[in-house]
């Protein structure tokens, strides 16, 4: 593994003896990592592959489903349920316990989603996710959007409208400030959350650009999540930058591939599993991300 470091602080965080173990190669875009911490074991998708994989310790990876609806976005709610982004399809959808699947979104306004994309669910219910795609001749939508879906599933809410690219998306600890990256514009813009769930739209700001001055790639960072002290970690093309609570670019993990989404697991959930586009692979860190459910 090789290590771009900006600050000291990167250190403190991964520790700079530290290695990824690949788990998992051969992938036609591998994503939505998402630690079961239950059955001690990790799910992912294949996103052009059509497929959808699970990795144990003991045992491996296996493939637990096929078509999977070209799913990209893994998460779950407050009741352990998982919520996926089903790109394929143009939905976002739950399984139930029972493994009944039911619908959270597959319209705005009565035209089809584009391609959702990434999913996270709030301490509430309620129920976050992006969806990029349009412009596109072959979609209803002209525009790609930022919907919050209410904890009923009763309401969905476009929260903004004016991405090119919404790709990642990822809450602070507290819940107060919702982070998005836009894939093509390079960077992550940052949103204070209202009391009713909705974004400050005035609140809007850059939190980083990671095209300059230090570029991790041709294109723009992808999947993101946060740890217990508020640092963002977002992957891209170099691999996965870390930035703190300010938006300094502390240092980038760099994973030799395109990579496309991280996701917290293990006993301490201080395991940062990483996905590229032909890979699985993860590495430990020094500080715990925050646990989903949480």
């Amino acid at each position: 593994m090789q290590i771009l470091q900006l600050s000291p602080e990167f250190e403190r965080i991964v520790g700079l003896d530290r290695k990824i173990e690949e788990i998992g190669n051969g992938y036609q875009v591998a994503e939505g990592p998402l630690w079961w911490r239950e059955g001690g074991y990790l799910l992912f998708n294949e996103v052009r592959g059509n497929r959808r994989w699970q990795w144990t310790p003991a045992a491996g990876v296996s493939l637990i489903q096929e078509p999977s609806n070209n799913a990209n976005g893994l998460t779950r709610d407050q009741q352990g349920r998982q919520i996926l982004c089903e790109g394929g399809a143009h939905r976002v959808t739950r399984i139930e316990e029972d493994g009944n699947i039911t619908v959270v979104a597959d319209n705005y306004q009565g035209k089809t989603l584009n391609r959702p994309n990434d999913v996270v669910v709030k301490s509430d219910g309620s129920i976050y996710f992006t969806d990029p795609g349009a412009p596109d001749p072959d979609l209803e939508l002209d525009f790609a959007g930022v919907y919050r879906v209410s904890p009923d599933l009763a309401t969905i809410t476009l929260l903004v409208r004016d991405f090119v690219f919404p790709n990642g998306l990822a809450f602070s600890p507290d819940e107060n400030i919702l982070y998005i990256d836009d894939y093509r514009r390079g960077h992550i813009r940052a949103f204070d959350v209202q009391a009713n769930g909705t974004l400050a739209l005035a609140t809007d700001r850059v939190f980083c650009s990671l095209r300059e001055p230090r570029p991790i790639g041709p294109d723009g960072p992808d999947g993101m999540k946060v740890d217990v002290e508020g640092n963002v970690y977002c992957t891209g093309p170099g691999g996965v930058c870390i930035l703190n609570q300010e938006g300094q670019h502390l240092g980038t993990i760099l994973t030799g591939a395109q990579t496309t989404n991280v996701a917290w697991g293990g006993a301490d959930w201080k395991t940062l599993f990483i996905t590229t586009f032909g890979t699985v692979g993860k590495i430990q860190l020094n500080i715990a991300g925050v646990p989903v459910p949480h």
